[in-house]
């Protein structure tokens, strides 16, 4: 029998998707952060008319010019980023810009830097690549915030990069512009790339705001897409800006991992770039209101949980974590634990409010009945 690689060895399978795919159907599933809203009728058509005017050929491998365009506008409007449609790769969703950055970026004896608790796919990407993950914990404490004073104490001089996702998946965290502007600066001055995961910046509640580091600092790539803004999941469409310098060396792993994004999603993700808005404001509308009910519901039963100021998850405290799981999924209700993010997260659960009201506040019913 030939054997696997250590690469391969040193990951798990995702807790998530183990959870999503062999559990009751019929269960309410907080356990999977898909948006379920349905892509915006605009986009919809768009990707239609795409169709039917024969738009179903491969495009070049960074993406068509058009939509790296209005990524590039989108960028310096909204994000103070100023990029160039030479920098702007589109890729097959934004676990895929992550691999890419860490096989172009990192390798066997470097360390990189990682929020615990974090996103699974963080430490995998970064394993895959041979290099090793270093948390920077998070407590409850801080609002699950990452500060730059945290950032600081892991730092060495093995430090090649550092992973942050600000809004949080999975807590919720909005980071501060002090630690976004003061993390910029010590990636400057201890020369290492943060890779910066900002596919939940436009879910931002309470009158926060987002602030992206490559606003402050030039040792940036950014990550982004159009999964849970546009609830787009199943089109698989982010994109990654780089510094010139790096750009290359991303493209080459792209071309030879999916070598160009769909077509007909990249028709899509301009229409949502360059159309109306309405519906992302409608969607935030609906997840505050979600947010509100889920998080005062799980404070009410004693489950200790801080409201999240951005995404879609909440991260209550729990007693017995992989026990509470297992009731909850007999009971009818899918959750994961929070161990699965990091050590931080072994006294926690993460939810997912990216559930219709209802089914929120039927799952909540069956938490509080629990035995």
């Amino acid at each position: 029998m030939i054997k696997n690689t250590k690469r391969t060895d040193s990951i798990e399978l995702s807790t998530i998707r183990k959870l999503f795919e062999v559990t009751n159907p019929n269960a309410i599933n907080l356990g999977i952060g898909e948006p379920d809203f349905d892509v915006p009728e605009n986009i919809r058509e768009a990707m239609k008319k795409g169709m039917d005017d024969g738009f179903t050929h491969y495009t070049s491998n960074k993406g068509f010019d058009n939509l790296r365009k209005a990524i590039v506008l989108k960028l310096k409007e909204e994000n103070n980023i100023e990029s160039d449609i030479d920098d702007v790769i589109v890729t097959c969703g934004a676990t895929e810009a992550l691999f890419d950055c860490c096989q172009a970026l990192f390798e066997k004896g470097d360390e990189v830097l990682i929020p615990n608790p974090g996103f699974l796919s963080y430490e995998a990407g970064i394993k895959l690549a041979e290099a090793t993950p270093v948390g920077v914990e998070t407590p409850m404490e801080n609002g699950f915030k990452l500060m730059a004073d945290d950032v600081q104490e892991k730092i060495t001089n093995k430090t090649k990069g550092l992973i942050i996702n600000s809004p949080s998946n999975p807590t919720g965290a909005v980071m501060e512009k002090e630690d976004i502007k003061a993390i910029a600066d010590l990636a400057t001055d201890y020369d290492f790339m943060i890779i910066s995961d900002e596919i939940y910046e436009k879910i931002i509640y309470d009158n926060k705001k987002h602030y992206s580091p490559a606003a402050f600092g030039e040792n940036v790539i950014t990550l982004n897409g159009f999964s849970k803004t546009y609830a787009m999941t199943g089109l698989r469409l982010a994109y990654m800006v780089s510094p010139k310098y790096i750009t290359e060396d991303l493209l080459k792993v792209h071309q030879y991992v999916t070598a160009c994004t769909s077509s007909i999603s990249q028709i899509g993700g301009l229409e949502a770039l360059t159309g109306p808005q309405d519906s992302v404001n409608k969607m935030l509308k609906e997840f505050k209101r979600r947010r509100d009910l889920i998080s005062d519901s799980l404070n009410d039963m004693g489950y200790e949980c801080v409201k999240g100021e951005g995404a879609f998850y909440v991260f209550p405290k729990v007693n017995n974590p992989e026990i509470f799981v297992q009731k909850a999924m007999d009971a009818g209700v899918i959750c994961v634990p929070g161990l699965a993010f990091g050590s931080v997260g072994q006294d926690f659960v993460r939810m997912s409010y990216a559930n219709s009201y209802e089914n929120i506040e039927k799952a909540m019913d069956i938490l509080k009945n629990m035995d």
